[in-house]
């Protein structure tokens, strides 16, 4: 068959339901989670569904080899609580070791960025507290596809035959299932996943621990310890999730939720904190002087971010103090308005006291915002052997910095880049969202909150909107402005002192991919969008 062009532009309307809608960024998990919800599941139910489909159809993004999070608004209570699903550094595994080595960071792709799982255990305990359905309901889907086979998305397959990839995925182990006939396959080719499907099945059948406790645990074990690594059976066994307060700010009428720490959903909030500070109402949304407030509110969002931010069990960060009025007001101070500023320290506020995202709304106006990540694209790229599981390298986050509150230590949780978010209004949810893309998140839910409550843009063409990126997620990063962004613009920020690279073609995947559905309170109405960065789309009935 000759291959079909899918490198085009087009013009996609936000959908409009009521009964229940989902958003996703492949096509099968959205309907995955829809048809959950035709079946008299909630959006605890559909959420899980259309994740363990992405396991399957967005093999780099995402997986049980992983971690999540998850959001959750609860109708009836109008409460909102936090899945924390990531997973811990193997207990013997020591920052001294690999200093000793004369690693400066934890090399990403190998058996040392290797943290403990958490998917399995979250989806579980969401299901749990919030589902009415159990594993083997809501797994169904994922299995059938990962069994029969399902055709490679463009978006995802371009990714899939990268240079890179390929390179990762010809160099890793046990990673045949996903090299079908020795070599990436082509958008369009039916791919089946027979190792992954039979721990799905095994997952569905006897629930976590046949993942923590049982085969699937002995081969990751097993597959880790050959490479040299430090996991052992006790730190599959000992992992728990753990169910958080969210932390919440203001932003123009809402109230913004994010999960805490270690999550770095505090780097959102404390941008929009001091953004709040500044009257961006008259400015164009792609006006150099909106989008240098944005940047450098966003820079001293990571300046915090990235010192604060760790295991909270090991260092508590000081969430109130940061989230202070009188210190969004002396950051803010930071600012000039016509000039960018060198990377900045982090404040000391006085004390006073590669991913998948996805949306799923219900016909009752409960809201799961959920996200599952790898890290970078494949993980480690590293497949536990017979078990199809790629094992994530979110350890890579950790700091080799001798004191540094994420430092690594074993038994210790990293600093999470994935996020999902919730906006409130009047106490009814009011928008279910998230921007997957390692540190482009929070700058995403800046972005994408701003154009909706500022602009007054719709969920669609807030994910439409052209993007910018603080690359690496440090306040000294290169800035990144995708095409769309008027070239003067560009100048502008330039000629200010920012490190600008222009953005265009394939390269635009920086920018990440959003879902985001937005509910009427008093018709009950969802209107969704999904980002055409990528191959999803909202389902909805």
């Amino acid at each position: 068959m000759k291959p079909m062009s899918f490198d085009f532009a087009s013009r996609r309307s936000m959908a409009a339901a009521r009964r229940g809608m989902v958003a996703a960024s492949n096509p099968l998990a959205a309907q995955a989670g829809l048809h959950v919800l035709r079946s008299g599941g909630n959006a605890a139910d559909a959420a899980v569904a259309a994740a363990a489909v992405l396991t399957v159809t967005d093999p780099a993004s995402t997986g049980v080899g992983g971690d999540c999070f998850a959001l959750y608004f609860e109708a009836n209570s109008q409460q909102v609580t936090a899945l924390n699903g990531s997973g811990r550094a193997p207990a013997a595994l020591c920052a001294d070791d690999l200093r000793a080595q004369g690693f400066t960071e934890v090399p990403p792709r190998s058996v040392h960025a290797i943290t403990v799982p958490g998917a399995v255990m979250g989806w579980h305990d969401l299901l749990l507290r919030h589902g009415t359905m159990s594993l083997a309901d809501v797994l169904a889907e994922a299995i059938y596809h990962a069994e029969e086979g399902y055709p490679v998305a463009p978006v995802f397959g371009a990714s899939w035959n990268s240079p890179w990839a390929r390179a990762l995925l010809e160099s890793s182990p046990n990673t045949h299932d996903y090299l079908p006939g020795g070599k990436p396959p082509l958008v369009g080719q039916v791919v089946r996943l027979p190792e992954l499907a039979r721990t799905l099945r095994m997952i569905a059948e006897d629930g976590p621990e046949a993942f923590y406790a049982g085969p699937t645990a002995d081969a990751i074990v097993t597959t880790i310890q050959e490479l040299g690594g430090a996991m052992t059976r006790e730190d599959l066994k000992a992992h728990r999730s753990t169910w958080d307060t969210p932390i919440k700010t203001n932003f123009q009428g809402a109230a913004i939720y994010e999960c805490p720490p270690n999550g770095q959903g505090l780097a959102a909030l404390l941008a929009m904190n001091i953004l709040s500070h500044f009257d961006l109402d008259g400015l164009a949304w792609d006006s150099p002087e909106r989008l240098h407030l944005m940047v450098e509110a966003m820079r001293l969002a990571f300046a915090d971010a990235r010192w604060y931010i760790g295991d909270p069990t090991a260092h508590s960060a000081p969430v109130c103090e940061l989230l202070s009025e009188a210190y969004a007001r002396s950051r803010a101070q930071l600012i000039a308005p016509d000039c960018a500023m060198q990377p900045p320290s982090f404040g000391a506020p006085l004390a006073g006291s590669d991913t998948v995202y996805l949306s799923v709304v219900d016909g009752e106006g409960n809201a799961c915002s959920f996200i599952n990540s790898l890290y970078m694209g494949f993980g480690t790229g590293i497949v536990a052997r017979g078990t199809g599981v790629f094992l994530q390298n979110r350890g890579a986050c950790f700091s080799l910095e001798p004191g540094h509150p994420n430092e690594l230590k074993g038994g210790k949780r990293p600093y999470h880049t994935i996020i999902p978010g919730l906006a409130v209004k009047d106490d009814e949810l009011w928008a279910s969202f998230g921007v997957m893309g390692g540190f482009m998140q929070p700058q995403g839910h800046l972005q994408v909150m701003s154009a909706m409550l500022i602009d007054d843009l719709n969920p669609q063409e807030a994910l439409d909107r052209p993007r910018w990126c603080l690359e690496d997620g440090t306040s000294g990063s290169v800035l990144a402005l995708e095409e769309g962004i008027p070239v003067k613009t560009m100048a502008r920020l330039a000629e200010m002192g920012h490190r600008v690279r222009p953005v265009s073609g394939q390269a635009r995947l920086l920018f990440g991919g959003g879902q985001i559905i937005r509910r009427d309170s008093s018709t009950g109405v969802l209107f969704g969008g999904s980002d055409p960065r990528k191959d999803g789309l909202v389902a909805a009935f």
